[in-house]
């Protein structure tokens, strides 16, 4: 059976020779042949030379997700070796560690396929017509590569319907407890495949929650302590600390879901830890994350919404060493974006203003819309209105289990910021 070809339009961008992993209607000339939705087609530039082959769905705007760009026939054992690669490139990179993403979609050259690993349980999202139809494949292979203890699949995400897909949620096979506790950074962390957020966790932050170390400590000073000649920490008054962590910093953790960064934050000696959420599960579980790791007694919670305790607490004059904002996706599309900005903005803004004079700001968009320079440029008008200098200590993206294709953009949507906070008045 020959494979239908669709011939790219002559006068266009080479996005796709550049490592772009979509084809879009408007670049197609023709079709030849009768895909059907889900089907296999070959991309052949305007002269017929083979570029590619993908994922044919007329009803989305990307129409085309490519999957290879070689001619091998696409099979089940293809699948196999695909998923298994991904996995050996996760263990090649971060040796240590037991749960992670081990397929990020079109970065590993599975499109619309993320996979993630949480120790003996894996949580599968399949976001493209192509993937819906060669689900079996997915599943058989996860078996044989992991032998997991369960599957649960989290398709519930509304871009489902741009490919004419309902959404899906639930157990791939037995039901299995949910709840699973995986190890981060030396730290036990239970979640909730079925209730987190995206697929449960967010993974992508591993390597940036450990960056929080070095300004986890140094306050002792700011807060009116010092060492007298023997080392012992003593107040204004002279009177002797007890607390062990009398150097450490206080710090608001906002949109902390469950309490990733409170517990880095906590494991890296800080003093103590206000942690902000809307949803009271994910408070709930913050709360048992720090019984689990023995910092219950160093963190505070707090169900509101974050845009309205930010503002409050500005109101109230109260400050921190170090405050944190690590929000969901603000701009779920392009055309949502200039709304998203002003959502950054705001939550920034009031974040600098309590943020004591020579303190830290951490500041995270995992929006793919929202480009690096747009973030920046935000973050500096935010500091301009809040009458603060920022000082940049480091500028991160996502961790080695979500690689980016250079030549496709979307694939590059977190940027993570820790600045110095400076009063301009």
């Amino acid at each position: 059976m020959s494979i239908p070809r669709v011939f790219l339009i002559k006068n266009r961008k080479r996005r796709l020779e550049q490592g772009h992993p979509w084809v879009y209607p408007g670049e197609i000339d023709r079709v030849e042949g009768e895909p059907s939705g889900g089907d296999i087609v070959h991309i052949l530039n305007h002269d017929g030379h083979f570029l590619a082959q993908g994922f044919y769905n007329p009803v989305s705007q990307l129409m085309i997700r490519v999957l290879s760009y070689s001619e091998t026939i696409i099979d089940e054992e293809v699948f196999l070796e695909k998923i298994r690669k991904a996995w050996r490139r996760r263990q090649w990179l971060l040796p240590e560690i037991s749960s992670c993403r081990v397929v990020h979609g079109e970065a590993d050259f599975l499109p619309g396929l993320i996979i993630d690993k949480y120790e003996d349980v894996l949580v599968v999202q399949i976001l493209a017509l192509g993937m819906e139809v060669r689900r079996q494949w997915i599943f058989k292979a996860l078996k044989r590569i992991f032998n997991p203890r369960g599957i649960y699949e989290r398709s519930d995400v509304s871009v489902r319907r741009l490919e004419g897909l309902e959404e899906r949620v639930g157990f791939v096979d037995m039901p299995f407890d949910t709840q699973v506790t995986l190890r981060e950074n030396e730290l036990k962390i239970t979640v909730d495949v079925a209730e987190g957020q995206k697929t449960g966790y967010f993974f992508d932050q591993r390597e940036n929650r450990a960056s929080l170390k070095p300004i986890m400590t140094g306050w002792g000073e700011s807060h009116g302590i010092y060492r007298d000649s023997d080392g012992c920490p003593r107040d204004k008054k002279g009177k002797e600390i007890k607390n062990p962590f009398w150097d450490g910093a206080e710090v608001l953790d906002c949109f902390s879901h469950t309490g990733s960064f409170m517990l880095h934050a906590c494991m890296y000696g800080a003093k103590k830890v206000t942690c902000v959420d809307i949803s009271e599960k994910a408070i709930e579980m913050a709360r048992r994350n720090a019984l689990l790791n023995g910092f219950l007694h160093r963190t505070d919670f707090v169900a509101a919404n974050a845009f309205d305790f930010l503002r409050q607490q500005v109101k109230e004059k109260n400050c921190w060493d170090v405050v944190i904002l690590d929000p969901p996706a603000f701009a779920k599309s392009r055309q949502a974006l200039e709304g998203a900005l002003r959502g950054y903005k705001e939550i920034n803004l009031q974040g600098m203003k309590l943020v004591k004079d020579g303190g830290i700001l951490v500041t995270a968009s995992c929006s793919y819309h929202l480009s690096s320079f747009r973030f920046q440029t935000m973050l500096e008008e935010a500091a301009r209105d809040a009458h603060k200098i920022l000082r940049l200590v480091e500028f991160r993206r996502a961790g080695k289990d979500h690689p980016v294709l250079l030549g496709s953009e979307e694939t590059d949507y977190l940027k993570f910021a820790i600045f110095e906070v400076f009063n301009r008045e």
